[in-house]
């Protein structure tokens, strides 16, 4: 490992908007009122990566809590930083593996999830990886609020295909589909929030692919 990552890990084990493993299990159903000291919604993001959305998130909406989640806390490192520099205090950020995230919230517990850009996982094999496959969903469904929304933001389009077919599939609401988030009439402030792989995609004139959906 690096230096760099080996100083980012030792910072963000020092940052007090950072929870790893047990530290996160103890605010299980207890997010807003013992970390965010509020009753506002909580909304996730997964595969958050260096944390640009929830970070953008939490300054567009001061009324809410965000909580990126992701398992590389060189990245995660980013997004904390950002946040505790910049003072933006409604966002945390989780670093677990997501498939053990019904551990961490309890039922109900999350207003919203945003997915952005995640590892598409293209490989048949690999199915049970992707985050919006049945084993996931069934998992957001334990602890998203009843009419809770899932956001997809994704340069895969086979990905994105994929997920629009669970959507039909499994009998959930579609809200707003999109292949081609910024020709269509869809891109307001919130969606136009681009991450650091999102900006490398545009730049080689990738669409990009927008999906929301609910259970209900």
């Amino acid at each position: 490992m690096g230096k760099d990552k080996l100083r980012r890990f030792a910072e963000i084990a020092t940052f007090s908007n950072v929870f790893e493993l047990e530290a996160g299990k103890v605010l299980k159903g207890q997010w807003a009122a013992n970390f965010f000291k509020n009753s506002n919604p909580v909304v996730l993001e997964l595969a958050c990566g260096k944390g640009e959305y929830s970070v953008n998130l939490a300054q567009l909406f001061p009324e809410k809590n965000f909580i990126g989640v992701d398992y590389k806390g060189n990245r995660i490192w980013r997004g904390a930083k950002t946040a505790l520099e910049e003072g933006v205090d409604n966002v945390a950020f989780l670093r677990i593996q997501i498939e053990t995230i019904i551990e961490y919230f309890d039922e109900g517990e999350i207003d919203e999830i945003w997915i952005t850009f995640p590892d598409p996982q293209p490989q048949i094999s690999r199915e049970k990886k992707r985050l919006t496959s049945p084993r996931f969903l069934n998992m957001y469904k334990q602890i998203l609020k009843p009419g809770g929304c899932i956001n997809l933001k994704t340069d895969n389009d086979g990905f994105y295909a994929y997920t629009a077919e669970q959507v039909e599939e499994q009998g959930l609401k579609a809200h707003i589909k999109t292949e081609d988030l910024y020709h269509s009439e869809f891109a307001d402030e919130v969606l136009s929030i681009k991450t650091y792989y999102e900006k490398k995609y545009l730049q080689h004139n990738k669409n990009i692919n927008y999906i929301k959906f609910s259970f209900e």
